[in-house]
């Protein structure tokens, strides 16, 4: 059996469960699928075991080409799960209580796989061989996966408000500001939101599942600060920063010395032009650009870019990484500071050439009476 936790109960969530089984499977039941008679797959019941299926799930199962059974409602059919809610209920005491410490799903559901692998070897009372025995010996009998993925999850349009946000599910996710007054397409998961500009993904946002819930991404607003730097304290999307760790102590450090350099707003701006350099660089190298321009007292964003792309490039080379040892190249310098030399002038030849005459011009200066010739 397979095992995986989704953020949400919605119809994507139900289908990836499913697509996510027959991948790790290896395969497709070819007999049929027993299933209560839940909403995202049946929109109504009908006398026997006659079903109204909702669209998407008639369509996900002609993909994979399996047939569903559907037990009968009430104490009639519960002879007919065959002991599943008994086994969810002894998986979730066995391994889930205490309830697990994560910071994500995705961390939850990796820590499930190991569990369900190591599941394998546990031997049924009154069984002889071990589940993993079992299921290899019926594994012959599924049917090969489709060559192509179906896509489980749902398309949207939401408009951009003026906050740069889009409401998806009575849940607000925050965009790009380039895209405010527009509709963008997303692609809702059932534990991710995707934001797509034609083909590129433009935002991602782990799904939320709390109604009027928000989740805001610094880097989406830092146009609209690098106007209104003002705003950068008490933003959503800073303390969200904050919060989710992607803001570090040392980008607290470097803005810290802006703010001492060059005042609030200037100080604030040279913050966010640092921000956007986490665009085009990873984030490793941007933090080592911004330690060495706080070690050399130079809150420069150019400082801290050269500094980045020379940490990138050890990163990639190994070779051209610096000797511990070896003192960084602002100790010698007095107070520890940079400096900017000027720039030294090659002399000139003098000049001995006589100066131009103005003659010509002072006509320029002599006014004439009216009528003169």
């Amino acid at each position: 059996m397979q095992r995986r936790v989704f953020a949400s109960q919605a119809q994507e969530s139900f289908l990836e469960g499913h697509a996510e089984a027959f991948r790790v499977l290896g395969g497709v039941p070819t007999k049929h699928i027993r299933y209560d008679n839940l909403k995202p797959a049946v929109r109504q019941v009908c006398t026997g075991r006659n079903r109204v299926e909702s669209e998407r799930w008639t369509t996900f199962r002609s993909h994979y080409g399996f047939d569903a059974f559907y037990c009968s409602p009430g104490a009639e059919g519960a002879h007919e799960k065959g002991g599943v809610e008994q086994e969810g209920g002894r998986f979730r005491r066995a391994h889930l209580v205490p309830v697990p410490d994560v910071p994500s799903l995705e961390e939850l559901n990796s820590r499930i796989a190991l569990i369900d692998e190591a599941e394998d070897e546990r031997v049924l009372r009154g069984k002889l061989t071990s589940i993993g025995f079992n299921f290899h010996i019926e594994a012959e009998e599924l049917a090969p996966l489709p060559t192509e993925d179906f896509e489980c999850g749902i398309t949207l349009t939401p408009k951009v408000d003026r906050t740069s946000r889009i409401t998806v599910r009575q849940c607000h996710y925050s965009v790009p500001a380039r895209f405010i007054g527009e509709r963008v397409r997303v692609l809702l998961r059932g534990n991710e939101l995707l934001v797509f500009e034609r083909r590129n993904i433009v935002a991602w946002h782990p799904r939320l599942t709390k109604r009027y819930g928000y989740r805001d991404v610094l880097d989406h607003y830092l146009e609209i600060l690098l106007v209104k730097p003002g705003a950068m304290a008490g933003s959503t999307a800073l303390a969200a920063a904050r919060a989710e760790g992607s803001f570090t102590a040392i980008h607290e450090a470097f803005w810290a010395a802006a703010l001492k350099a060059h005042g609030d707003a200037a100080g604030t701006r040279a913050l966010i032009e640092v921000l956007l350099l986490h665009r085009r660089m990873p984030a490793e190298a941007v933090q080592v650009g911004m330690s060495a321009a706080v070690k050399a007292g130079s809150i420069s964003p150019d400082v801290v870019a050269i500094e980045a792309r020379k940490a990138e490039s050890a990163a990639r080379d190994p070779e051209l990484q610096d000797d511990e040892d070896d003192p960084p190249p602002w100790a010698d310098i007095p107070g520890g500071q940079l400096l900017t030399l000027p720039t030294r002038r090659p002399e000139l030849p003098e000049d001995n050439r006589p100066p131009p005459s103005v003659d010509f011009y002072d006509q320029l200066l002599t006014r004439h009476p009216k009528g003169s010739a």
